[in-house]
C-alpha cells in the first residue's frame, strides 16, 4: 500500500577514508514515524563522501518502491545537504555521477526537501552504516540491532525547495556550480594567495604537573607550573614573531590554557582573551589523573577498545569522535568570523590532534603517532573553498633554551 509522505534517514561512512565502506538507510512514515523500510549495504573500499551519497540513493530508491509522494531526506552529512541543494559545488568527479543518480530520483517525486540533523538524531541509519562497515571490514555481519523509535522530531532545515536539487544533475555532469564545498576542493600544487586565508596558530598550554607525571588530564583545572609560565612567556614571543598582527585569541576555558593565551595576548597587542567550550579537553572520565600504567591495570579491556576506535569513550567519559564534533565546530566558526586574518586557539593535546589529523586529511592512526609538546605551535591557512595548508606542526625551537 502507497504512503504519502516518507521520511529518509541516511548515513555512510569508511573506516580510514578511503577504506572498507558501507551506508545504512531508514524509510519511515512522516506521521507516524513508523519503520517501513531499511537498506544497508557493505560496498567495498570508499570515501566517506561516497558512501554518503550512496545511504542517500538506496533511501530514495526504497521510498520510490513505496509509492511514496512526498519524501524529506534527513542526514548528518551537511555536504551532501548543501550539494543536493544547490548550495556547495560537486567538483569530486567521483560525486558527480552519484549525485546525478541521486537527481534523477528527486524527480520520480511530487516534492523532496533536504534536511540536516545532528548524528544523535540519525542513530538508525548510523547504526546501519556502521554494521556496513564493519562487515565490509570482514569484523561483522551486516544487520545490527536498532531500537526504532516511532516519533521522530522536526530537523533543523537547511535546504531549500526541491526545484534547486533537481538541478544538480546538470550541475553534476558539467561541474558547474555557484557555491563552496570545503569537503572536495581537489589536490593542487598551485600557490594560494595566503592573504586569503585564515591562519591559525595552534598552541598547547604550558606545563603542569600532570604532563611531568604523564597522567591523563582532561577537564580537571590543573594549573601551570613555573616552568609552564615560562614557556607560556617564550612562546608568546615566538607568536608574536610570526604573527606581527593577530585579530583574535581564542583558549579552552580550563585555567592551564588561559593563563597561556593571556601571556601571547599581552605580546600581540592585548586583545582579549576569548573562551570557547568546544575547544576544551576530552574528558577522560575516570581515568582522569591516572597514568597509563594505572589505567592498564585497572581497566585493560575498556583502553584497548578505546585505543582501537574514536567511537570509544573511557568509562564516564568523552569518546574522541565527539572531542572532533566539538572542535569542527569551533574551527569553523573562526575560519567564518576571521576570512584574510589570523587568530591564535590555545587548546590541549587532543583537540589539537584532532584539528591536524583532520587538516592532514589523517587516518585515525594519527592521533597515536603524533607527539604534541606542552607550548608547542601549529600553524594552518583555511582557505575560503575548503582548501587547507598545514605550514608547521608542533614547533618547539622557542623552548630549547629553557
Amino acid at each position: 500500500m502507497a504512503v504519502h509522505a516518507v521520511t529518509v534517514e541516511a548515513d555512510g561512512g569508511s573506516r580510514g577514508n578511503p577504506g572498507p565502506a558501507g551506508y545504512g538507510a531508514v524509510v519511515r512514515d512522516a506521521e507516524t514515524g513508523e519503520v517501513l523500510a531499511e537498506r544497508s549495504e557493505a560496498i567495498g573500499t570508499a570515501t566517506n563522501n561516497v558512501a554518503e551519497y550512496r545511504g542517500m540513493i538506496a533511501g530514495l530508491e526504497a521510498a520510490a518502491e513505496l509509492g511514496a509522494a512526498e519524501v524529506e531526506v534527513r542526514m548528518d552529512s551537511k555536504l551532501v545537504v548543501e550539494q543536493m541543494c544547490g548550495r556547495w559545488q560537486i567538483k569530486h568527479p567521483g560525486l558527480r555521477p552519484l549525485a546525478a543518480q541521486a537527481a534523477g530520483l528527486v524527480g520520480r517525486f511530487a516534492g523532496v526537501r533536504f534536511s540536516w540533523v545532528p548524528r544523535e538524531r540519525n542513530r538508525h541509519a548510523d547504526a546501519l552504516a556502521n554494521a556496513a562497515m564493519d562487515a565490509a571490514a570482514g569484523l561483522a555481519p551486516a544487520r545490527p540491532t536498532v531500537a526504532s523509535p516511532r516519533i521522530v522530531e522536526p530537523p533543523r532545515e537547511v535546504a531549500g525547495p526541491d526545484s534547486a536539487a533537481r538541478e544538480v544533475a546538470a550541475r553534476a555532469a558539467t561541474g558547474r556550480a555557484t557555491g563552496t564545498d570545503p569537503a572536495t576542493t581537489p589536490a593542487s600544487w598551485e600557490p594560494r594567495p595566503t592573504e586569503t586565508a585564515t591562519r591559525l596558530i595552534l598552541v598547547r598550554h604550558g606545563e603542569t604537573e600532570r604532563t611531568v607525571q604523564k597522567r591523563y588530564s582532561g577537564r580537571d583545572d590543573v594549573p601551570l607550573t613555573d616552568r609552564g609560565r615560562v614557556q607560556a612567556r617564550a612562546t608568546a614571543a615566538r607568536v608574536a614573531a610570526l604573527a606581527p598582527s593577530v585579530a583574535a585569541v581564542v583558549s579552552s576555558p580550563l585555567s592551564r590554557c588561559t593563563a597561556t593565551a593571556e601571556t601571547i595576548a599581552a605580546a600581540v597587542g592585548n586583545p582579549a582573551v576569548r573562551p570557547d567550550d568546544d575547544l576544551i579537553e576530552c574528558d577522560f572520565g575516570d581515568w582522569e589523573g591516572r597514568t597509563f600504567a594505572e589505567v592498564r591495570e585497572g581497566w585493560a579491556g575498556e583502553l584497548d577498545a578505546w585505543l582501537a576506535s574514536t567511537r570509544v569513550a573511557p568509562p564516564q567519559g568523552e569518546s574522541f569522535a565527539t572531542v572532533a564534533e566539538r572542535t569542527d565546530r569551533a574551527i569553523e566558526r573562526l575560519r567564518t568570523a576571521y576570512p584574510g586574518e589570523t587568530v591564535v586557539v590555545v587548546s590541549h593535546v587532543s583537540p589539537i590532534k584532532l584539528v591536524l589529523r583532520d587538516a592532514l586529511a589523517a587516518g585515525d592512526a594519527f592521533l597515536h603517532r603524533l607527539y604534541l609538546d606542552t607550548a608547542g605551535v601549529s600553524v594552518l591557512d583555511l582557505y575560503p573553498d575548503g582548501g587547507v595548508a598545514v605550514r608547521s606542526v608542533n614547533d618547539t625551537a622557542h623552548l630549547a633554551d629553557l
